[in-house]
């Protein structure tokens, strides 16, 4: 279970705990070793500049933004004063480890290198157990009931057609001015962006069971939100139920950065929720962790799924534009492997928290 404390609709999770716990018996040959996470990937530390508990300068702001932004952080002071004694300093003394500039490189050179392109490539791991495997001359780590399937998620959705699934997770490439600028800036550090119209023609209509939850990463953009309730779920089939947040914390458990009454960038991340069939969904929740610093290294969600009771243990779960695996899921999309690289890795046992 990634969740190491709740309280209501918010909770704190550990994303690097939970994919090493994928990778606790690796075989590969005739051996079993664990495996985790390189841990500067989650050292992530505070800007001081930034200010992150001043919140609302004066300044034209929009009203629904605002309102959103306040709840959330009066969400976040609950979770904070909620937290039992020892939590923040452990969770500190876990991840303290690199400066965030050697941290910044790291992930870079981590990104850059492996930039492979696996297009028509598809596997998986059938077995309990996860597995360490080569890939066109590298090492990939494989978890246990898993699929992965590489090349234009569209495309492939055709070829799924068939097939039913209880959980539906995507995170599509959002038309973005940032990424378009990232693009031209250095072609290897973004990835092809897609206009509203052309998520919406993806043929995922057949692949639902007769009660399925689906979860799509959403920028803060109001255009691409509208656009996915009103033009993107019709399309699909889908009805629009609630609204959950990825709230992104520093290893001191202080948002990453300012909350902001306007259009500037926001310490959490939207993910919005559908439904086809009788699903009850709660409301807002809010999920905390301290991010990967690898680029769309998005956190787990089934055990939070799970948590709030709108799946049970086993569902067959999809997830489109994946950028690593998961156990007892189906990976699509041309980077799914992205962060299986063993590179990212090392051998070893996780360090536990010492409460």
């Amino acid at each position: 279970m990634s969740i190491i404390f709740s309280k209501e609709n918010i909770c704190l999770i550990d994303h690097m705990d939970f994919v090493n716990k994928c990778y606790t018996n690796v075989r590969e040959l005739n051996n079993r070793k664990p495996y985790t996470l390189t841990p500067k990937l989650f050292s992530i530390k505070r800007e001081r500049s930034k200010e992150p508990n001043k919140l609302f300068r004066k300044r034209k702001h929009n009203d629904n933004v605002l309102e959103e932004a306040l709840t959330i952080q009066a969400l976040y002071n609950d979770l904070i004063a909620s937290l039992p004694t020892g939590l923040k300093t452990a969770v500190k003394n876990k991840y303290d480890t690199v400066d965030a500039s050697s941290l910044r490189d790291f992930s870079k050179n981590l990104f850059e290198s492996t930039d492979y392109d696996h297009k028509d490539t598809s596997g998986g791991n059938s077995s309990d157990v996860p597995l360490i495997c080569q890939i066109e001359g590298s090492d990939f780590l494989v978890p246990g009931k898993s699929r992965f399937i590489c090349g234009c998620v569209k495309e492939e959705c055709k070829k799924l057609d068939g097939n039913k699934y209880d959980i539906v997770i995507a995170d599509p490439p959002w038309w973005n001015k940032y990424i378009r600028r990232l693009k031209k800036a250095a072609i290897k550090l973004s990835y092809s962006m897609m206009y509203n119209e052309e998520i919406a023609s993806i043929p995922i209509n057949n692949l639902f069971s007769d009660t399925t939850l689906i979860a799509v990463w959403c920028t803060n953009s109001s255009s691409n939100i509208n656009s996915l309730k009103e033009q993107i779920f019709p399309k699909w089939g889908v009805e629009y139920v609630t609204t959950w947040y990825w709230l992104k914390l520093t290893i001191d458990l202080e948002p990453i950065c300012a909350f902001s009454s306007g259009s500037k960038k926001q310490p959490y991340e939207r993910l919005i929720i559908g439904r086809r069939g009788d699903l009850k969904v709660p409301e807002n929740v809010v999920f905390a962790s301290i991010p990967s610093a690898l680029h769309s290294h998005k956190p787990p969600l089934l055990d939070l799924f799970t948590y709030y009771n709108v799946s049970t243990k086993g569902p067959q779960v999809l997830e489109l534009f994946a950028r690593y695996l998961l156990p007892n899921t189906t990976s699509v999309g041309y980077e799914p492997l992205k962060w299986q690289n063993s590179a990212l890795y090392v051998e070893g046992v996780n360090k536990k928290y010492d409460l």
